[in-house]
């Protein structure tokens, strides 16, 4: 949900960038097609950038918190349907 309380969708997966020794998250997605998606359904070979769907994907720099049960991001993170 946003900081305004705007419900986005549930979280489905977490996208990351493998590098030399470290693995770095870079979102969140969000929505059914990211639940297809976690499951292949739909997607590009796994490694190929071709799956991430931008609409989908919060960036990990716009969350601002997690709380019990939902994860608030900036208003601003992704942009209205």
């Amino acid at each position: 949900m946003t900081e305004n309380g705007k419900k986005l969708g549930r979280c489905h997966d977490v996208r990351a960038e493998l590098g030399a020794s470290d693995l770095r998250i870079t979102g969140i997605v969000l929505g059914r097609k990211g639940r297809l998606e976690h499951f292949g359904i739909g997607a590009q070979a796994s490694a190929s950038p071709e799956r991430i769907r931008d609409a989908d994907v919060i960036p990990w720099e716009s969350i601002v918190r997690f709380e019990e049960d939902r994860i608030v991001v900036r208003e601003e993170s992704r942009g209205q349907p």
